[in-house]
């Protein structure tokens, strides 16, 4: 049963397996064998695909299963060519890339205040740790 997520929306492995008709336990196979391929994985191991990496997985299964490429002649294929001009040049643009934001006087010393804070808790941490094994 198709899934109804936007074009940007990560997929779980079910969803991208169900949407090209792969097996899941080929999608990880193909991980093991493709760097290209970066699923979030979330606790449990939960893997989500962006989209990319649903683009990525399109092409290694146009060149695998139509032009009856080997795994390895799909490897030096991306490695000679380029996964950009193979796949095209939007992919792989960092999703999470942000943007330089100018931050207010304010907004700039609560930030440094902040990880402040968080280094003075982890050095509470760490001692309270260090007290608990003697």
């Amino acid at each position: 049963m198709p899934v109804n997520k936007s074009k940007s929306a990560f997929r779980t492995i079910a969803e991208v397996a169900e949407e090209l008709g792969i097996a899941t336990h080929v999608l990880r196979f193909w991980e093991t064998k493709f760097d290209q391929i970066k699923p979030m994985k979330r606790s449990g191991g939960r893997r989500y695909y962006r989209p990319d990496d649903v683009e990525i997985i399109k092409t290694i299964q146009h060149y695998l299963y139509n032009k009856r490429y080997t795994i390895e002649g799909v490897q030096k294929l991306f490695k000679e060519k380029g996964i950009k001009n193979l796949v095209g040049e939007e992919i792989q643009k960092d999703f999470f890339d942000a943007h330089q934001v100018e931050l207010d006087t304010q907004s700039n010393e609560l930030i440094i205040s902040l990880q402040q804070q968080l280094v003075n808790i982890k050095k509470e941490l760490e001692e309270a740790l260090e007290k608990s094994k003697s």
